[in-house]
C-alpha cells in the first residue's frame, strides 16, 4: 500500500530536503508567525510575548483587555503546554475544559513555559499570548470544546495528503492524535472528509457527540491548499506538515509548521504516502506555479486513492 515508515521518512525525505538551517523557522512559533505575516498569510493575532519572569504579571493586563485568549510555548511540540482560556472573572480564568485557574495559578503556569517545561529539548522558552480561534460552525457537532484543524503534508511545494483533526474529551480539547483526538481523511480534490481513525480504531462517528464525521465539506479548501503550497516557498523546507484552523469570522489561520510531521495521516486516509511522494519526485517542478503544484498533488492523490489502488 506504499505506507511510509518513520525511518524511511527521515532518511529518504526529511534529511535530503529539510536543511537544518531552516528548522528554527518552524520550531519557534514566534518566528513562524512573523514569517507568515511577512508573506501576507493569516495567523491568530498576537496579544503579547512574555520572555522573562519579571514580565509574567503583564498577563493580568492582557486579561483586562481580552476576555478569552490562548497561552502557548513558542518552542512547544505535540500540543504540549497550550492553555486555552475561555472566560475571565475578577480573580480567575476558566479553561476550555471548565477547570478554573486563579491569577497565581496562571502566573505559575507561564513560569513553567519560560523554564522550558514544554519546549523541545527542555530549553528556555517564551510564552505567546494570542487570539483564541472560534471554529467554523461547520465543525460544531464533531468536536469537543477545542479547535479542530487541518493537517497537510507538503512535499517540495506540492500538497499530497490531508486530514482533519478533531478534538475529543479524551484529548482534553486538543487536536493532537497521540492525545486522543480523531484524524479524519480528506479528499484532496474536494475538501470533503472521508473515514477517521481514533488511536488504532477506524471510526465513522465522533465518540463524544456521536455525529457522523464523514462527508463534511471543509470551508476555504482552495485557500488552505494555497497556504500549504506556499509553505515551501516561505520556509525552504521540502517535507513539512502544515496546520491550519478555520476561524468563523477570519477564515483560515496558520497554527504552525512541522518539519517532522507524523505518519498517522496515512491511516486516516487508508493510503500510503510513498506513491504520491514518488509522483512528485518523477515530475519536473521547475517553473511550476502554486496552482499547478496544487493540481499535481490532487491528481496524484486521486490516482493513488484506495479505490484506485
Amino acid at each position: 500500500m506504499g505506507i511510509l515508515g518513520i525511518n524511511r521518512r527521515n532518511a529518504e525525505y526529511i534529511l535530503p530536503v529539510n536543511q537544518r538551517e531552516f528548522y528554527p523557522l518552524v520550531d519557534d512559533k514566534l518566528l513562524t508567525k512573523e514569517l507568515a505575516v511577512k508573506n501576507g498569510l493569516n495567523v491568530p493575532p498576537l496579544y503579547g510575548v512574555i520572555r522573562y519572569h519579571h514580565q509574567i504579571p503583564s498577563i493580568m493586563d492582557i486579561g483586562e483587555r481580552h476576555l478569552h485568549f490562548v497561552v502557548k510555548p513558542s518552542k512547544g511540540s505535540g500540543g504540549q503546554g497550550i492553555l486555552v482560556l475561555t472566560r475571565r472573572s475578577p480573580d480567575t480564568f476558566e479553561r476550555a475544559s471548565g477547570v478554573v485557574l486563579g491569577d497565581n495559578d496562571l502566573k505559575y503556569y507561564i513560569s513553567g513555559i519560560l523554564a522550558g517545561l514544554y519546549s523541545l529539548g527542555g530549553q528556555e522558552d517564551k510564552a505567546l499570548v494570542e487570539y483564541r480561534i472560534e471554529p467554523s460552525p461547520v465543525f460544531a457537532k464533531v468536536t469537543f470544546r477545542g479547535v479542530p484543524d487541518v493537517r497537510l503534508i507538503v512535499y517540495r511545494g506540492v500538497p499530497i495528503m490531508a486530514m482533519l483533526r478533531l478534538p475529543t474529551k479524551e484529548s482534553n480539547g486538543k487536536a493532537n492524535l497521540h492525545n486522543g483526538a480523531i484524524g479524519v481523511g480528506v479528499d484532496l480534490q474536494t475538501g470533503v472528509t472521508l473515514q477517521g481513525v481514533h488511536h488504532t480504531r477506524l471510526v465513522t462517528t465522533h465518540p463524544d457527540t456521536e455525529e457522523n464525521i464523514k462527508g463534511i465539506s471543509i470551508p476555504y479548501w482552495k485557500d488552505i491548499l494555497n497556504i500549504g503550497a506556499r509553505s515551501y516557498d516561505m520556509t525552504g523546507l521540502g517535507y513539512i506538515g502544515v496546520d491550519v484552523a478555520v476561524d468563523q469570522t477570519q477564515g483560515p489561520m496558520i497554527l504552525e509548521f512541522n518539519a517532522r510531521p507524523g505518519l498517522s495521516i496515512q491511516i486516516a486516509n487508508r493510503a500510503g504516502l510513498v506513491p504520491r511522494l514518488n509522483a512528485v519526485d518523477a515530475a519536473d517542478l521547475r517553473g511550476m506555479s502554486i496552482e499547478e503544484r496544487i493540481l499535481m498533488g490532487q491528481r496524484a492523490a486521486r490516482h493513488f486513492s484506495p479505490r484506485n489502488s
